[in-house]
């Protein structure tokens, strides 16, 4: 039932095969084409003037284009301005170190502030991705020849020190651990990538064997969290001594400091996005390293006591109040009799009418949108100051693919 087009992107990827390598970049383009299909509906009067309004930031420096785009999701100039950049700093790494950085810095506040969500995240490390791209093979060959200038075995780098990462199991999440390792390989470190969905024993295992400098734990998904408590516990069982760094979208330095902290001695970090990856692990490998991660220690002692302090104010029932207000059933009501016992097959059940029954509060808790009490769930999340906007802007692309899907009856 999957027409020719879709068959054969799919066989490329899946087989990993292509005449020109470049299948991956067709998937994505082609699935980006199916999620977000082209609107042919005529615009207003005037609507001529739109398009150079809406590109007026490309009249900026390379830095303001580059950040922009990064910021806004936006891939289709960042080759020509990477290209601009690396031009005018002579040095690829100063493009990364510069107008690169400081943008995803900018994401960072952003999505620490809670004034950028997951959707937008996604979509500035594809981009980031691709600007790294760009300048991986000049980056490369500088290696290769200060390597040769110094009478040292280009195949033989030196690095400034050795970083294990993975994304821990039971999650496959891995875009931002992927820019933590462009970030950090593009300063000299060695990164070695254990991918997803890595159990706690390979991951100390081969963090001994490899004798890293710095263990890093990524995770999306709530259990996740868990996870990293559970590694943490390990790491003290085994008597290691590396410190420990501890990111993704669902951590916090809350839960750094009140779970992960008290269960290993010998740092742990919360690291807030990949921006801050680089300042982490040379503070952590540098010549003030105790002191550093003693005022961490010190930070998250804090942190603990007022979350304990939270605690305290909470006005407990005794169990003699709790069991006071149990209830009463009359367990002489029957419940109705279903209409019928069994499995109930419905064949050709309009779509559009499934729809009205979906619960959209979970579609947002996906990416990260949750609004305070009482806007927290849907449709209240509209209102709340903080994600309203991106929530609805964020369902009114879904209900467009929902459109789509009925308009083109995919589903059945």
């Amino acid at each position: 039932d999957i027409d020719a087009n879709t068959r054969r992107h799919c066989e490329e990827v899946i087989l990993n095969q292509s005449a020109d390598g470049k299948h991956v970049e067709r998937f994505l383009e082609f699935a980006e084409a199916v999620k977000n299909p082209p609107k042919n509906v005529p615009g207003p009067a005037g609507a001529a003037d739109a398009p150079a309004a809406k590109d007026a930031w490309r009249n900026g420096t390379y830095t303001e284009r580059l950040q922009h785009g990064l910021i806004n999701g936006i891939d289709k100039f960042v080759e020509g301005d990477v290209e601009e950049a690396r031009q005018d700093l002579k040095i690829p790494l100063l493009v990364i170190e510069g107008p690169l950085m400081q943008g995803m810095g900018i994401i960072g506040d952003l999505f620490g502030a809670g004034k950028m969500f997951l959707p937008q995240v996604i979509k500035s490390a594809r981009v980031m991705k691709k600007a790294v791209a760009v300048l991986t093979p000049y980056m490369e060959e500088e290696k290769r020849l200060a390597a040769l200038e110094s009478g040292e075995d280009p195949n033989q780098p030196k690095y400034n020190g050795v970083v294990l990462m993975a994304t821990v199991k039971g999650d496959v999440h891995d875009i931002g651990k992927n820019i933590v390792g462009v970030v950090l390989g593009c300063n000299n470190y060695k990164v070695i990538d254990m991918g997803v969905m890595v159990p706690c024993e390979k991951i100390l295992e081969r963090a001994v064997a490899e004798k890293v400098d710095i263990i890093g734990l990524s995770g999306l998904i709530t259990p996740s969290l868990d996870e990293m408590v559970y590694v943490a516990e390990q790491m003290k069982i085994r008597g290691m001594t590396i410190p420990l760094m501890i990111g993704g979208a669902t951590t916090s330095k809350r839960h750094t400091a009140v779970k992960v902290c008290t269960k290993y001695d010998n740092g742990v970090i919360h690291v807030l996005d990949a921006s801050r990856s680089c300042t982490v692990v040379s503070s952590v490998l540098g010549k003030e390293k105790l002191s550093y991660l003693e005022d961490i220690k010190d930070e998250y002692k804090e942190i603990r006591e007022e979350y304990y302090a939270t605690l305290i104010d909470k006005k407990w029932k005794t169990l003699a109040q709790a069991q006071s207000k149990k209830p009463t059933i009359d367990w002489s009501l029957v419940p109705p009799k279903p209409k019928f016992i069994g499995n109930l097959m419905i064949k050709e059940h309009p779509i559009s009418e499934i729809i009205e029954y979906i619960d959209w509060s979970p579609f947002f808790q996906v990416y990260q949108l949750r609004g305070k009490y009482p806007n927290r769930d849907y449709p209240a999340i509209f209102k709340d100051a903080r994600v309203g906007e991106e929530a609805r802007k964020l369902f009114e692309e879904a209900k467009e693919m929902l459109e789509w899907i009925v308009k083109e009856n995919i589903l059945k």
